[in-house]
């Protein structure tokens, strides 16, 4: 993945509760994306989606 600046763009991730997912919505939201976590296991989505804050919603 290039080092784009991902501003004002908004990604949804499956599986972003964990694993490739986790890290996958990591780096989007360093890079300045909003991102929209689907996955599974509501414990780790809804824990990595309290952690990283606003710019991060748990489905």
């Amino acid at each position: 993945m290039s080092t784009r600046n991902l501003q004002g763009r908004t990604a949804i991730v499956t599986g972003g509760g964990s694993g490739i997912g986790g890290a996958v919505t990591r780096l989007f939201v360093a890079r300045g994306a909003r991102v929209v976590i689907v996955d599974l296991n509501e414990e780790a989505g809804r824990s990595l989606a309290d952690e990283l804050g606003d710019a991060v919603v748990f489905l």
